[in-house]
């Protein structure tokens, strides 16, 4: 049997291929004689127009690409599962681009990131979402901000929680620095004073903010931020575990840890249980992103949320309308909330 194709429903009809479109799509008026003339075809041929024939009369494959820097990371998979669930009710598909590496090979990912954005080119989808990779460094290379900038003039680009200097690209982002400002001041409100700060990256600009947002807490309490209590270099359980260990075996130990992310606070609870330490009793830690872990964890971990479905659905609001051609603010702001569970509590003197 022969494969039916739009233009042959146009040839049969004697119409053109956007006037049958019209009718697939309910898109504008045709004439009622047109219409009934081109539905009897469909009907007659069992005719369902393909992804590749819409794309060609509307201009538009339905497709979405989703760039995020580490699938395992139970945060990114939280933000694309809500970005999806809005994305397919408005008729799009998603590609998932994950651009995975280790704490050690960073540089790697911006080269994935960089294949994926030209493979996605190649596919023609409709839009662009990024996160974390290349938009979290705080002093991004310039040929990096510049291919972004590229692919954003042939098709919309949307980045979550982070940014690339200079440009106009819209964003979605919480707001980093406050959210660790509520950590340690929930901390500082709990009696505690010498807190350590462990994971994230000096060169990234989410740890930074988040950095800043625990001096901003403690200057405006009076408190010294000590240097052997600051230890950087990584976001998964390992480094927290390895942190953790290295403030915790000082003569002189912090009462309370903030960590960068809930991976490194997982690692920091690991610390303390082989130091013999009671969490939160004789040790309180704070975690942030409040991934779903968070919650179950023993004893469940006091952490920041990034509002993940919030973001998600952001994100396929704002990517949808952009790629409709509507005008949409160039950033849009989301406040983090403290979520307060059982590895913090009042310090013991």
């Amino acid at each position: 049997m022969k494969h039916v194709t739009v233009y042959d429903i146009a040839r049969e009809a004697n119409v053109s291929v956007a006037t049958v479109s019209r009718v697939l799509n309910n898109t504008a008026p045709v004439k009622k004689e047109t219409r009934e003339r081109i539905t009897a075809l469909i009907d007659k041929h069992q005719f369902q127009p393909n992804a590749l024939a819409r794309s060609l009369i509307r201009k538009e494959t339905g497709m979405i690409g989703f760039i995020l820097p580490d699938i395992t990371n139970p945060f990114f998979p939280e933000v694309l599962a809500s970005f999806d669930r809005e994305t397919r009710k408005l008729g799009y598909t998603c590609f998932l681009c994950d651009t995975v590496s280790s704490d050690e090979e960073t540089e790697r990912q911006y080269a994935r990131e960089s294949q994926y954005l030209g493979i996605l080119m190649e596919k023609q989808v409709d839009g662009i979402v990024m996160i974390g990779g290349r938009l979290d460094l705080s002093k991004p290379d310039a040929a990096l901000v510049r291919e972004v900038e590229e692919v954003a003039k042939r098709v919309p680009v949307l980045m979550i929680n982070g940014n690339l200097p200079n440009t106009k690209i819209h964003r979605v982002a919480v707001d980093q620095r406050l959210g660790a400002e509520l950590a340690a001041q929930h901390l500082i409100d709990l009696g505690h004073r010498d807190i350590a700060v462990i994971g994230g990256f000096v060169h990234m600009s989410n740890t930074q903010q988040r950095i800043q947002g625990f001096r901003t807490a403690m200057r405006n309490n009076g408190l010294e931020v000590r240097k052997e209590w600051m230890v950087q270099g990584g976001f998964s359980v390992n480094k927290g575990l390895e942190f953790a260990e290295q403030v915790l075996n000082l003569p002189d130990r912090p009462t309370a840890i903030m960590c960068m992310n809930d991976l490194v606070a997982i690692g920091a609870l690991k610390a303390a249980d082989r130091a013999g330490l009671a969490v939160p009793a004789e040790l309180s830690i704070v975690g942030y992103d409040d991934i779903p872990f968070a919650s179950f964890s023993i004893p469940e971990l006091t952490t920041v949320s990034l509002m993940a479905n919030e973001i998600g659905r952001l994100a396929a609001e704002m990517l949808h309308k952009l790629i409709a051609g509507k005008k949409v603010p160039s950033l849009h702001s989301v406040v983090p909330e403290l979520r307060v569970r059982q590895t913090t509590a009042p310090l013991q003197k």
